[in-house]
């Protein structure tokens, strides 16, 4: 089957041709996939990840979004200015992607599906013809200034008109390639505006541009006329040098700071090498393989699917998928995870799970919600984006039509400085630079950001809450103790409870399963226990499984595993964690299970205390074991036995108090509790992290990075409010000295690609591994 990413890069005369075909190819159901996944709340429903080429600020966010919006069959449409991704949800029964696709184009934009083969070839070849354009206009920026310099030293008289004019023509030429080249972005965008009745911030650039060309031009050809006192070739050729330098330097800053988030979403191969039925392998496109096939991986190749490693062994890099920052150990029997890097010898894996349904694939799907989400701060600065593009319009005509009657030429060259210098590019890029910035560092450290606006709410939290299980002790269990009912044996019953749970993904039904078959593989009986088949399973968050077992041709027994009151057992003495098991006759056996404190919890909670936060504890677990690991790691308030309605609701009295308050769970019965906080963290791999209710998620490395998290939000929101600052004192400072004629076009096109990138350099400290992340009183801890 041929793939949309399949296709090879054709000549230039042929592109067209190949976009036809590319396009066709996406409208295919089986292409499907590769960029879109089913949307949950909208059924029949696509979500689709695209990139967005020929982007440059806020306002182009908001155009792409109305006419998206505005194609049949488009649900909903979110893009980001400061990312150019976007997620569009759309129904196939009235649309297909190259509709709305096409309706891009049509704007002047592209938009390509996100995990597309060539997007990195052709961004490569865009930043390559912005350095060109750069280059001409630096040459000719030079040479231009040479011949403007003698007429700023020179007194009147000094200098012949003829030799006068003849620079005027010199630099009048050397402006041409400037303005027919080097412009051509600008221009091409504000012709795209004015034709489909828009406007972004490349509008009031491009009409400064080629006014002051204008107005320069005729003083050139008419020295006597009203414009012949001055020409302005240096300050054209300056600013558009300078705001091509801005606009190229923000581009790889940007690439560096969404680094990260660009390398987990684009780790897996294009093919991979496929065992045949005959035995023989043979290189196939990845959307081509199936659950139970059989791969052959090479040294320095990712992982195409999940699986488990038929034969082979090697180290594996699963840094940036789960936190583990040091190569793991595979051989014949352990499961590998798509996305991750085989890093020293090939290893033939067999396929449990391929597309959507991959680890890989539910990572991705969060970190593109995260790089299209908005902060609160960012949706205002969109909000009022294009009236402030119109006010600006309308100010720089003010300013021209006040200073008319005095200088013509003043008039039009004060107009064209307020038009360049009030564009509010930096005051666009303050908030979702800083964002993506650290998102990009906490994806390096193994943390996943699910939405930018958590960022801003963290940074204001005053209460943190712990789930226990799974969140302050290890995911891992082991059964130390099993009384049972009269006439039932331990292995009997271990065996039912196991092959209920075995379908859950509690770690208490893991580790009841994995004890089961320890057991059975041991006594000889394995094969027995795994044909033990479980019917009308049905999980109840936060109480237990309840469902029906066949242990005999013709006995069935309806079983539940839980909590003592989920199968009405009674609870017994001891301190550690107690499951029961009960059938329709009662209570038939309760497990006694020992539950590891994770090591690095103690040194967690004494941050987050020198941080000033309240920190408490919440467990649907007995009262005296949830005490117990409470007090183990230093937290004073703790409560157990809590079912997930209790759980929010402690919650939401606690936010009825004025208390800004952080979730930590395991996800797997906190739904509710992980929505209804101000912000979540979920920690672990138990659940499918796509089902997670959570803004961020630990990707299984050691609860230090919650305090990593908390540092960084803080350092984000104080790094957010200096760019807010900067771009406002700039715009007070030299709008005033713009309108009074004070300040030159050149160097109002300098200021406004200076206050830009003066943003990105700041935000670009937030993608630092060693950005701020020192606690109070705790300087000389681990995280310090």
């Amino acid at each position: 089957m041929t793939s949309v990413n399949d296709w090879p890069p054709l000549p230039l005369s042929s592109q067209n041709d190949q976009n036809e075909l590319r396009m066709q190819l996406l409208d295919d159901p089986t292409e499907w996939a590769a960029f879109s996944l089913p949307e949950k709340t909208e059924s029949g429903c696509w979500r689709s990840s695209v990139v967005f080429e020929g982007m440059h600020c806020a306002a182009c966010a908001i155009t792409l979004e109305d006419v998206l919006r505005a194609v049949p069959g488009v649900v909903s449409v979110h893009i980001s200015g400061a990312s150019h991704r976007g997620q569009i949800v759309w129904s196939p029964a009235q649309t297909r992607p190259s509709q709305w696709m096409r309706s891009v184009e049509r704007r002047g934009y592209k938009a390509v599906p996100a995990n597309d083969a060539l997007a990195h070839q052709r961004r490569r070849e865009e930043a390559r013809r912005m350095v060109w354009r750069l280059a001409v206009a630096a040459m000719c920026m030079m040479q231009v200034m040479m011949y403007a310099t003698p007429t700023y030293l020179s007194h009147a008289g000094d200098i012949s008109d003829e030799s006068l004019h003849l620079l005027r023509w010199a630099s009048w030429v050397l402006s041409l390639p400037v303005l027919f080249f080097s412009c051509t972005p600008f221009l091409r965008s504000a012709w795209r505006d004015l034709r489909e009745r828009q406007i972004s911030m490349d509008l009031p650039v491009a009409l400064g541009m080629l006014i002051t060309f204008a107005v320069s031009t005729l003083g050139t050809f008419e020295p006597q006329g009203p414009f012949g006192a001055e020409v302005f070739f240096d300050s054209f050729t300056m600013f558009v040098f300078f705001l091509l330098m801005g606009r190229w330097l923000e581009q790889r800053l940007r690439d560096r700071t969404a680094g990260a988030l660009e390398a987990a979403l684009n780790r897996l191969p294009d093919s991979v090498r496929l065992r045949q039925t005959d035995g023989s392998w043979a290189r196939v496109s990845i959307r081509r393989l199936q659950v139970g096939d059989v791969i052959e991986v090479m040294p320095g190749e990712a992982f195409a699917g999940d699986g488990r490693v038929l034969s082979g062994q090697s180290q594996v890099d699963e840094a940036l998928l789960t936190g583990e920052s040091r190569p793991l150990h595979r051989g014949a029997g352990d499961r590998v995870i798509a996305g991750s890097h085989n890093l020293s010898s090939a290893l033939q894996v067999q396929l449990t799970q391929v597309g959507a349904s991959t680890r890989y694939a539910q990572i991705v799907s969060l970190m593109e919600s995260a790089s299209i989400s908005k902060p609160a701060m960012a949706l205002i600065v969109d909000r009022w984006a294009k009236t402030f593009l119109i006010a600006v319009l309308v100010a720089s005509l003010a300013s021209a039509l006040y200073w008319w009657p005095t200088d013509p030429a003043h008039a039009v060259m004060v107009a064209v400085a307020v038009l360049i210098v009030t564009c509010p590019c930096a005051l666009s890029l303050a908030t979702p630079a800083a964002m993506l910035a650290t998102a990009g560092a906490l994806a390096r450290s193994g943390v996943l950001v699910r939405r930018l606006s958590a960022l801003q709410h963290l940074a204001h939290i005053d209460t943190v809450i712990f789930d226990k299980t799974g969140t302050l002790t290890r995911d891992s269990f082991q059964v130390l103790h099993i009384h049972t009912r009269s006439g039932v044996g331990d292995s009997q019953v271990l065996a039912w409870a196991g092959s209920l749970g075995r379908h859950s993904l509690h770690p208490v039904s893991r580790a009841l399963w994995s004890e089961a078959r320890r057991q059975a593989d041991a006594a000889g009986e394995l094969s027995a226990l795994e044909s033990l088949t479980a019917h009308q399973l049905k999980e109840m968050a936060g109480q237990g499984v309840q469902g029906s077992l066949c242990v005999e041709e013709s006995k069935t027994l309806d079983l539940r595993l839980g909590s003592a009151r989920f199968c009405g057992s009674p609870v017994l003495a001891g301190h550690h964690l107690q499951v029961s098991l009960a059938d329709a006759s009662g209570w038939l056996a309760t497990f006694e299970l020992a539950e590891e404190v994770r090591p690095e919890a103690v040194r967690v909670v004494q941050q987050l205390s020198a941080l000033g936060l309240a920190v408490q504890v919440l467990s649907g677990d007995g009262q005296t074991a949830v005490t117990q690991v409470a007090q183990s790691v230093g937290i004073a308030s703790a409560q157990g036995g809590c079912s997930p309605q209790q759980k929010l609701q402690i919650l939401q009295d606690l936010q009825a108090q004025g208390h800004t308050v952080a979730m930590v769970g395991d996800g797997l019965n906190d739904g509710p509790v992980l929505a209804g906080a101000d912000v979540s963290f979920a920690v672990g791999q138990a659940v499918p992290l796509a089902q997670s209710q959570s803004d961020f998620v630990l990707m299984g490395g050691p609860l230090d990075a919650l305090v990593t998290t908390v540092l960084r939000s803080r350092s984000t929101l104080r790094v957010v409010k200096q760019n807010l600052v900067w771009a406002a004192l700039y715009n007070a400072a030299c709008v005033p000295l713009a309108l009074i004629g004070w300040l030159p076009a050149w160097g109002a096109g300098l200021g406004m690609a200076m206050s830009s990138l003066m943003v990105v350099l700041n935000a670009l400290r937030l993608s630092a591994a060693d950005a701020d992340l020192s606690v109070p009183s705790l300087r000389t801890s681990a995280l310090a």
